[in-house]
């Protein structure tokens, strides 16, 4: 847990443990998925996070050191890259759980979606503010522009809607913020 507490912005210890708690909804949800290195990998994900390029794979890396000799040490670490670009293949239960489990604060309520973009723009104070919307923006975007956010049956039943509700209304108030200061 010391690796998610060190003055993050979003990627922090609670992340770490609402990904653990939509996991377990997931599954009482109806989804199969392989428990423990689904788990390991929600663990190792965003062990590695300075935003830069490569989180991911310093993280799979770690994970593959950490966890040398443990059986499911490749999956883990194959999982735990997978979250860079969440777009699990349709077959991959594991994959898809963890995506989705990383996701899922897209589908939070409004109080919490506002905390969670709150503290994403926090974790990239360093960043302009411009700069910051174009990326950003970017990144929404990208994810309304997939078919589904989401790849459980579980998830795209219960958390698609409000999800794609949240990302169309923060990607508008950025679209608004053109010329004003983001709040941070």
């Amino acid at each position: 847990m010391a690796a998610y507490s060190t003055g993050r912005g979003y990627h922090d210890g609670r992340h770490l443990a609402e990904v653990l708690d939509r996991l377990d909804e997931l599954r009482k949800g109806g989804e199969e998925f392989d428990d423990v290195p689904v788990r390991l990998a929600a663990w190792f994900h965003d062990a590695v996070y300075d935003g830069a390029p490569g989180d991911e794979e310093r993280s799979a890396q770690w994970a593959d050191s950490a966890l040398s000799g443990v059986p499911c040490a490749a999956e883990v670490s194959r999982l735990v890259r997978l979250t860079e670009h969440h777009r699990p293949a349709d077959g991959d239960a594991n994959g898809c759980a963890l995506s989705d489990a990383d996701l899922a604060i897209l589908a939070a309520g409004r109080e919490r979606y506002a905390e969670y973009a709150a503290d994403v723009r926090r974790e990239h104070d360093h960043v302009p503010d411009e700069e910051f919307r174009t990326g950003r923006s970017a990144v929404l975007r990208d994810l309304l522009a997939k078919p589904a956010l989401f790849h459980t049956t579980y998830a795209r039943e219960h958390w698609e809607a409000v999800a794609r509700g949240n990302v169309a209304a923060e990607l508008s108030r950025l679209d608004g913020a053109c010329g004003d200061a983001v709040p941070r």
